[in-house]
């Protein structure tokens, strides 16, 4: 049995998404591949939209227990837009089973319009990253977002900076958070550093000492840190030693 949900907003592209095997049938730009999925990029009416196919849960038990990956991406992406976090706008989404078991499934999203994210902004020495006021107002929105989140005791467990989109307007949208979910006790402080760790990965190469200081007290929304907030930091600063 399949379920499938087209916004209201996209009704005129019944033809393209207004279900499943619609979407299944779609040609375009292939992005990535895997075994499991892949994404592929199509334009309509001077539009671009992002599909992602899913056709495996993976091995075993996996096809039957927990969420399908593109069922907790969706879902994600829908918290994200009820808690007042920038994403990319979901223009459909659904999945099929088959006595219980994962089949298939697909999410469509909205290309988020002159976007560049910022790992490859980082990679290529973007100049607004040199620029102290540029990077001053993307830290405050990305501590800001970051903090809702971990407020509502949920991590995205893969933030990182290719994970993070920036206009043209210096407006940062959060995007692909299909591993995101909640925790509480240990586990949410553990999850936390570790977000936090993923974001630092590429700061502390393109950032200064005091950039990322203050970027963590926007996150923390306070002056100066505590003993409580110097303990993390450490562990955020070791989180990836040996590993990398």
């Amino acid at each position: 049995m399949a379920g499938w949900n087209l916004a209201r907003d996209y009704q005129g592209l019944s033809k393209d998404f207004g279900s499943l095997a619609a979407v299944f049938a779609i040609e375009g730009e292939r992005l990535t591949k895997d075994p499991l999925s892949e994404v592929v990029r199509i334009e309509r009416e001077g539009v671009r939209f992002y599909v992602k196919r899913y056709w495996g849960a993976g091995k075993g038990l996996r096809r039957y227990l927990g969420r399908p990956r593109v069922k907790a991406e969706w879902q994600n992406l829908q918290l994200f837009a009820k808690w007042g976090i920038p994403t990319a706008p979901i223009v459909a989404h659904g999945l099929e089973r088959n006595a219980g078991a994962f089949v298939r499934g697909a999410l469509v999203t909205r290309e988020l319009e002159n976007t560049q994210d910022l790992a490859l902004m980082a990679d290529q020495g973007d100049p607004r990253l040199q620029d102290g006021a540029w990077v001053r107002g993307v830290s405050r929105q990305l501590a800001a977002s970051t903090r809702v989140m971990h407020d509502h005791h949920f991590t995205h467990n893969d933030l990182k900076w290719r994970n993070l989109l920036v206009n043209e307007k210096a407006e940062l949208f959060f995007i692909d958070c299909p591993t995101g979910s909640f925790w509480w006790g240990p586990l949410l402080r553990y999850r936390i550093v570790k977000d936090l760790a993923c974001l630092d990965k590429v700061a502390k190469r393109v950032l200064s000492r005091t950039q990322r200081l203050r970027f963590y007290l926007q996150y923390r929304g306070r002056d100066r840190l505590g003993a409580r907030d110097k303990r993390r930091l450490r562990q955020v600063l070791k989180f990836f030693e040996g590993r990398e």
